[in-house]
This record gives C-alpha cells, structure tokens and sequence, in this order.
C-alpha cells in the first residue's frame, strides 16, 4: 500500500506542477498504480475478514464464502469509477470477469488432492446450492440474451433497456444472491454438524480444531481489525480513481476499443481473487481457497454484475442520460456475453453433478471455451 501511495502521490504531484506525462504513460502508469493500491486493499480487507473470523470461530467455508464477499469491493469501486467515463466498457468488465473466474475455478479444481481413485469430493453445499446458482445463471443469460436478440430482430425493434428495466433486473439477481449465500451458510452448517457428528467430536475437540484452522492468524483487538478494514475501503477508492484514470486515457485519448479495454481491466481486477485462491491453498486452506474460486463466479454474476446494471441505469434515468454510450444498446458484445453464459454454466453445472472433481478432459473443455469466447469477443464483439 505504501508502494502504491508514494508513486500515486509522485505522479499526482508531477501533474499539479504541470508536467503531466505523455498519454501513453499515463495511461499504463495510472493503471499500474490502481492495481498496486488496489492488491493491497483486497488483501487488507481478506486480512481483517479473517480476524474477525478467527475471533467469531467462524468454520473455514463461511469464512471464505464472507473474504470472497468483501474482496469484491474494490471491483466496485472500480466500476463506479469507469461507468461515468464508459457505461459499456464497465458492463462489459463485469461480464468478462465472469468468464475469467469460470476458468479460474476450473484451473483450481484440477489441482485439488485427490484421493487414492483421483478425485476431491466437493462440499455439498457447493454441488446443491452451487448447482442451483448455477443453473439460475445460466438461464438467466440464456434469456437475456436472446430476448435482446429478438428484441433487436422485430418489426417494431427494440434497442435497448430502459433505466426501469436495470433497476428491476439488478433488483432481482440481488434477490437471487441473498437466498443463495443464506441457503449456501447453512448448507456449511450443516456439513460442519454432521462430520462432528460422525466423528464424535466433543465441544472442546471442536474448539481445538478450530483453534487450529486459525492458528496463523493473528489475534488482535478490534480496533485493529476496524483499522485495517478502513485501510481497505481507502485504498479501494484510491485504486479505483487510478484504474478509471486508465479507462478515461485508454478510450478518450488513445481511442482504445472498450471491449478491449474491458477485457484488460478484466483480466488484472480478478487478480486479489487469485492471490487469495494461492494463499488458502499453500496453508492447505482448501476450503477457503474452494469457496473463493466458486464465488469468483457466482458472487460476480449475482453482486457484481447486478451493481453494474443498476448503476447504469441510476446514469441513464437520472444523473447523466445525455451520455452518448447511454441507453446500452443491444448490440453484438451484449448479445454475444449473455448468450455464451448458458453453455458456459451449464458445463459446470454437468460437470460437477458428474463426479464432483475436475480432471484433465474436463478442464481443458472449460478452458478451451472460455478463451474461444472471448477470442470471438474481441474479433467480433467490437
């Protein structure tokens, strides 16, 4: 964080002394300094999250489940900052993100220990609330998509959303989100109860195992955790005024296709997801590490993406309608995204009611369509 302070404070201090920087360094400059700022938010936010999880005894997958919740701060952050500037490209970053963190979550999946027959049973609650999410994702995109390309195709065509119309979706995808992490808590809950149960764990046996889940995390009063918590929100708008810096340059000065540059922005935003994923696995946190590789996708898809659309739609009916990429058309990228979400969570959905683990053949289809969608994106998309 101090890293990412010092060189914000330094180009800041060169363009108020007004020796701003060629565009094509601003630019990279700007976004370098975002992402900095905006890793070590993400990972002062993971860090208080697991102290207060470490003084709740919270068990690893609510955990987890929660770190994923809170990480996904900053990518707000920075979406709000890029829709004043490109309503499309910032929609267009929330959906990609979902793609990207599909594939994480395939990666990931292969790579979990298996057992003597090569395979890692996942948590039930991942393959009965998870599946569920799953299959509303999927026919969520599948109707969206079409119906935009019906919509377009008409007589009496149809271009766009109206604002009433983002409000209303972005209303119900957070319905769908907060009986999903509900139902999804309590399937932890129940998992955790029955594996005491067949074990014949007493109360301070279950003590001592949690005591152990939490012993590399530092015990500390809560005004710290509130310290660190607040360091994680500030950073996050720091790095999200940076990165919309780089939104602002990219497509205004350096005529950067949106979709291109939502695909970037994309690609380095889901980087805190992946830093957590790494951390949980080296410390053998499987759990934490799984609950955040799933959510990657789910929590983008039903928080994220939800966020975007509603605050487009507050840009379109209320604060700046003028905006000349305002209404959101429907036009091939928007088509193309939402259409592509129903084979892309359907496969999950098979693949993991098949047996519960990832192998080879199952990651490489994951990770095939994933790059061939978004291949066919930037050829075709812009």
């Amino acid at each position: 964080m101090g890293v990412g302070v010092l060189l914000w404070a330094v180009v800041a201090g060169l363009e108020w002394a007004g020796f701003p920087a060629p565009p094509s360094v601003q630019v990279w400059s700007s976004l370098l300094i975002g992402l900095i700022i905006l890793q070590a938010a993400c990972d002062a936010l993971v860090t208080a999250t697991e102290r207060v999880a470490a003084r709740a005894r919270w068990d690893h997958y609510v955990a987890g489940t929660i770190a994923e919740i809170l990480s996904t701060l900053p990518e707000l952050v920075v979406i709000a900052f890029v829709i004043p500037v490109s309503p499309v490209a910032a929609t267009v970053l929330a959906l990609v993100t979902v793609y990207n963190n599909a594939l994480v979550f395939s990666l990931y999946s292969y790579f979990l220990p298996k057992d003597q027959k090569g395979l890692f049973v996942m948590p039930a609650a991942i393959t009965e609330a998870g599946t569920q999410i799953l299959a509303a994702g999927a026919t969520l995109g599948a109707v969206l998509g079409v119906g935009m390309l019906v919509l377009s195709s008409a007589t009496e065509q149809k271009q766009h959303f109206t604002a009433v119309d983002l409000l209303v979706l972005a209303a119900l995808m957070w319905i769908i989100f907060g009986v999903y992490v509900n139902k999804l808590v309590r399937a932890y809950a129940s998992e955790e109860t029955q594996i005491r149960e067949v074990l014949h764990l007493d109360a301070e046996e279950i003590e001592e195992r949690k005591e152990l889940l939490y012993a590399d995390v530092k015990r500390v009063s809560w005004r710290n955790i509130a310290g660190v918590f607040t360091i994680g929100v500030a950073g996050a708008f720091m790095g999200g005024e940076r990165v919309s810096r780089f939104a602002h340059t990219a497509l205004e000065d350096l005529s950067l296709n949106p979709i291109a540059a939502a695909v970037i922005l994309a690609g380095f935003a889901g980087m805190s997801e992946y830093v957590i994923i790494w951390r949980a696995h080296r410390r053998g946190s499987h759990g934490i590490a799984l609950a955040n590789a799933f959510g990657g996708m789910t929590q983008v898809m039903f928080l994220v993406l939800p966020f975007t659309l509603f605050a487009v739609g507050i840009h379109q009916g209320f604060l700046n309608p003028a905006h000349h990429e305002l209404p959101l058309q429907f036009d091939v990228s928007f088509i193309l995204l939402f259409v592509f979400l129903f084979p892309t969570f359907f496969v999950l959905l098979e693949l993991i009611e098949d047996d519960h683990t990832f192998g080879i053949l199952d990651t490489v289809i994951m990770a095939s369509m994933c790059l061939l969608i978004l291949l066919i994106l930037l050829a075709y998309g812009g």
